[in-house]
């Protein structure tokens, strides 16, 4: 466009001093020469005049751009200036050793600490009064405690053994009996659907409002006995009855998690799975379907697996994990025995929990024998976004012990044993329309 505009004034100018020197030879009678010189001394004025005009004019121009790049470049160099200083602050404070997480919180924190002195001074209190009487023979601190607690803790390291003649006396209701009676019971008990679920609540600390529920199987005999899982899952899994037991369990947590998410969408479920559902090609399948047209519940539902299964998994158990975290869903492991663990190599795996035994946690031995001091353990394993629920929480004194390892979810008898869900629960995919849906989360769980 610019190029056609300066043809244009070129012909004009041109044009111009032609008829200057045409007026000057046929009207003024001037010679050719004569009027020849003065058009030429006519263009060469006016081709200076637009030289010189298009000169400002874009000198103009020029200083109006330059003018603001200095403006851009300005702004750029206060733009990098803030940033750098942002960052600078950001290295100092990541570069500080007293920089936690909690750092954001410290009047609750500093409230927390403060209740905490208080509960462990009254808890030493009550303790030297405690060992006052008994000396006393007035009063016997053991027998209080265990008729405190609404169920006797079981440990998890005393699996079922076998002694002798293929005989299981590990179990108060299994002793004397020989293996395949005890395969037989238990088979029969899946067939007649009395595989019952419990659940137990996993609270935040040091609030303890319910944010999570964990399912367990309980297996109820014919005589209306109930065995906790503890003393049939070694069994049920060498005969192979792991997938069906898992199977029906994984189905009633789909359902129970439905109506825990009609209430509350904070609310989550752990279903505890065994590594031989993932290993079984024909279960494993029904279940990654069944999963796959739930999918809309992965961020509530999360499969539990103990630290010795996950250590024996191998390439068709990693295989299966994957195709469940494709479909959203995440990891919990539990039943830890020892803190020897890589964190980003859960988190790779999407295990998003990691539930250890508040006795490991506080054990001072432990912090000498593994590669993570348990006072870091919450800090470092939520650097790679797995938190810590510490679990088999008996006492108050064990709260406050635990509040100083920065510990924020906790699950034990403290707070409430597995409760059997009510059988309504677990009858349809829930209708917000029907009675009986809009309770409470605890009022799916029967009173026991």
């Amino acid at each position: 466009m610019r190029r056609i505009s300066a043809v244009f004034i070129a012909s004009c100018v041109v044009l111009i001093a032609v008829s200057i020197g045409a007026v000057l030879y046929l009207g003024f009678n001037l010679d050719a020469s004569t009027s020849a010189m003065v058009a030429l001394a006519a263009l060469t004025g006016m081709a200076l005049i637009n030289s010189v005009s298009n000169r400002l004019r874009d000198r103009t121009d020029l200083g109006d751009q330059i003018a603001d790049l200095s403006r851009g470049t300005a702004d750029l160099a206060r733009q990098v200036a803030e940033i750098s200083r942002r960052i600078n602050t950001a290295e100092a404070k990541i570069a500080s050793p007293t920089y936690r997480a909690r750092a954001a919180n410290d009047p609750l924190a500093t409230e927390i600490g403060e209740l905490g002195a208080l509960v462990k001074q009254i808890a030493q209190t009550v303790a030297s009064h405690a060992a006052a009487l008994q000396k006393q023979g007035a009063l016997s601190v053991r027998p209080v405690i265990s008729a405190a607690k609404p169920e006797p803790t079981r440990p998890v390291e005393s699996p079922l053994t076998i002694a002798g003649n293929d005989v299981i006396p590990g179990a108060e209701r299994f002793r004397g009996l020989s293996r395949d009676s005890v395969a037989d019971l238990i088979s029969k008990a899946v067939d007649a659907n009395r595989i019952d679920l419990y659940l137990q609540p996993i609270v935040t600390l040091p609030q303890r409002k319910v944010r999570y529920y964990e399912a367990v199987s309980r297996l109820r005999t014919e005589d209306g006995d109930i065995v906790p899982a503890g003393d049939f899952i070694d069994v049920a899994e060498s005969v192979g009855l792991m997938p069906k037991i898992d199977n029906l369990a994984v189905f009633r947590c789909v359902q129970v998690t439905r109506r825990l998410l009609l209430k509350s969408r904070d609310v989550g479920l752990f279903c505890n799975v065994s590594a031989a559902s993932l290993t079984d090609a024909l279960m494993f399948r029904q279940f990654l379907d069944f999963m796959d047209a739930n999918r809309a519940l992965a961020s509530s539902l999360m499969f539990e697996f103990t630290q010795e299964a996950y250590r024996n998994f191998g390439p068709i158990e990693h295989e299966s994990l994957a195709a469940l975290a494709e479909r959203g869903f995440r990891f919990s492991m539990d039943h830890v025995t020892d803190l020897h663990m890589e964190p980003n190599e859960l988190a790779s795996r999407s295990f998003r929990f990691l539930k250890v035994p508040a006795r490991l946690l506080l054990n001072k031995t432990t912090a000498n024998q593994s590669d993570i001091d348990p006072e870091d353990l919450a800090d470092l394993m939520a650097r790679s976004g797995i938190d810590l629920i510490a679990e088999r929480i008996e006492t108050e004194t064990t709260v406050v012990d635990l509040l100083d390892y920065d510990v924020r979810f906790g699950q034990g008898f403290l707070f409430s044993p597995p409760r059997p869900v009510r059988a309504e629960a677990l009858q349809g995919n829930g209708d917000a329309s029907k009675p009986g849906v809009n309770e409470s989360p605890g009022a799916l769980l029967a009173v026991s």
